[in-house]
């Protein structure tokens, strides 16, 4: 079994499978969990997933297990500031082009900084939906799932049928998604997308490899259900403030953790707004329709 990311060094290469293989940044923090890992694809040249965050002892890193072999594309699954503010170090250090998502830059009024967009991201090629990049023995097609961003995508890997999931699907965590620009209604379709197929394991941006990915993708929209129905059931005995439904829906969790609670919570009250099931009473107050 490959190594559980937590026992990992930062800045260690770890060797998942043939063709990819992972390195941990060193920023851990309660919503990155052990850390942003940077995955490198390929053998004879290589791809690079999510860099991370700009720091001079991951880049180093970085470069140590390029060992000089040249880099055909630094992918990027979304720019939040813990998954691409390195591509340009890595970008000048190896000449290679970013691609992936495209540059959105909404204003976060979210829980945590390390969320925030990295507003120096400036890409080569915004990938759509299908397009696809391509190097010795091994082929990343890229694959739209908004929700935790709007950009958000994922990466296939065909020749091995592994899936990088970013931030979409994690494993370690549920995904924040915190309006404006996280969207629950988008981020639900992302995970009935992924369903729909039927990869190997996921590579996620941040905890363990998920090998039974299908598995947890149902376990995340039961989750999302489930969390919809509390909030409804709480709602049917009168308006409440957001913070309020929290305490009852999170009991337990971790304190620095309830403002992305909150958030995720807003995302669903959008999404029953949309579908005519809740209502805004003012400000701070939500209430059955």
């Amino acid at each position: 079994m490959p190594e559980h990311p937590a026992a990992a060094a930062h800045g260690t290469l770890v060797q998942l499978e043939p063709l990819v293989a992972r390195i941990l940044a060193p920023n851990p923090s309660p919503f990155t969990f052990t850390g942003t890992q940077t995955h490198i694809v390929g053998t004879t040249d290589l791809a690079i997933i999510d860099p991370g965050p700009d720091e001079p002892a991951h880049l180093d890193a970085l470069i140590a297990a390029i060992a000089g072999r040249p880099v055909t594309a630094i992918l990027v699954t979304h720019h939040h500031r813990d998954h691409s503010p390195a591509t340009r170090a890595l970008q000048a250090a190896t000449d290679a082009p970013i691609v992936g998502a495209a540059p959105v830059f909404v204003s976060d009024d979210g829980p945590r900084a390390d969320a925030a967009f990295d507003r120096d991201y400036r890409p080569d090629r915004v990938l759509a939906d299908g397009d696809a990049v391509a190097g010795e023995g091994w082929t990343l097609r890229a694959m739209t799932t908004p929700g935790h961003t709007s950009n958000h995508l994922a990466f296939a890997l065909p020749e091995t049928n592994a899936l990088f999931s970013g931030d979409h699907v994690m494993g370690w965590s549920t995904t924040v998604v915190s309006p404006p620009d996280g969207d629950m209604a988008a981020y639900m379709a992302s995970l009935d997308k992924l369903l729909a197929r039927d990869d190997r394991v996921y590579y996620p941006g941040h905890g363990d490899q998920i090998d039974r990915p299908q598995r947890l993708v149902r376990g995340l929209l039961g989750h999302r259900k489930q969390r919809e129905g509390q909030i409804l059931r709480l709602l049917k005995a009168g308006p409440q403030p957001i913070a309020a439904m929290v305490a009852r829906m999170y009991v337990g969790l971790d304190l620095r953790l309830l403002p992305a609670a909150e958030r995720s919570v807003l995302a669903h009250l959008h999404d029953l707004r949309a579908r005519g099931l809740v209502a805004e009473e003012d400000d701070t107050q939500w209430r059955r329709s």
